[in-house]
Formats: structure tokens, C-alpha cells, sequence
């Protein structure tokens, strides 16, 4: 249902593969007259929205409602245009989510930066990116934002 939400169906980005148990998402991001540019290459803006929400609502699933989780920055490296299709693999083992909640814990929030690679489906890198996601328990954060007030 993901591919067809207004948000994410205009990045452009498909959603082809998605685990049992949702360690693993995978997009593919076709080249189409909607996301060329000038120069007939993939639009960066195309590439960077077909990544932005997929590590934090995975997250959100894996670790349930006791948790917070947010997008906090991106940085994006454009290393070579995307003339084809492009891939990506959005991937969190166990002991990653193990290690998140364990740091939730002891310090009640935590950026959390994953590094992904957006490819021609093989060894060619067109973008790298170091996602920062802000990760803390739901109770802390509201007791964060009620001292704001």
C-alpha cells in the first residue's frame, strides 16, 4: 500500500521487496520522463525522496509504540548520474535493533546514522547517503517536549 500514498508515489521510488520481518526493504527508482533531468539523467531530487521516509517507518514497525522515531538529516553524496534504473537496499540486522535498544535505555534517546548506497542494481554507486534517525522512548520524549513548553 506504501507505492500508492501520495507522498512516496511522487518520489517516484517502488517499494519491490519487503521482509517477513521487516529488516529489509528494498526500492528500485525506474528512470522515466518524470524524474529526468536537463541532461536526461535521474533528477537528485528523485533520488533523495525515494530514500527519505523508509528507514524511519521501518524502524517505527521493528521497535513499536513505545518508541519515537523521527528523520533528523541527511547527507547526500551525488557521485556519478543515474543514465538507468536505480536500487537501493534498506537493511537492519539484529543486532543493530538490539544495539538501539539497548542505547535507548541507558541514554533515553539516540542518533542513529545508517549509510546507504543508491546503485544500478550492481557495483555502480550513483549516490551515497548518511541518514541520521532520532530514536528515543515515547515517554521520554513527551516528558523532552513538556520542559520545552
Amino acid at each position: 500500500m506504501f507505492n500508492i500514498s501520495p507522498m512516496y508515489r511522487r518520489s517516484c521510488g517502488r517499494i519491490t521487496f519487503v521482509s517477513d520481518d521487516l529488516h529489509v526493504v528494498k526500492v528500485k527508482i525506474p528512470l522515466s520522463y518524470r524524474n529526468k533531468n536537463y541532461v536526461g539523467s535521474m533528477f537528485g531530487g528523485s533520488l533523495f525522496s525515494a530514500t527519505d521516509p523508509i528507514y524511519m517507518i521501518q524502524l517505527m514497525q521493528i521497535l513499536g509504540k513505545e518508541y519515537v522515531v523521527w528523520d533528523k538529516s541527511t547527507k547526500i553524496r551525488f557521485k556519478r548520474p543515474a543514465y538507468n534504473n536505480a536500487h537501493v537496499t534498506f537493511e537492519f540486522n539484529k543486532g543493530e535493533i538490539t544495539e538501539i535498544i539497548e542505547k535507548v535505555k541507558q541514554e533515553k534517546e539516540v542518533d542513529w546514522v545508517k549509510n546507504l548506497k543508491i546503485t544500478n542494481g550492481k557495483e555502480v554507486v550513483f549516490t551515497e547517503l548518511n541518514k541520521t534517525i532520532y530514536i528515543s522512548t515515547k515517554e521520554y520524549y513527551k516528558e523532552k517536549r513538556a520542559k520545552k513548553r
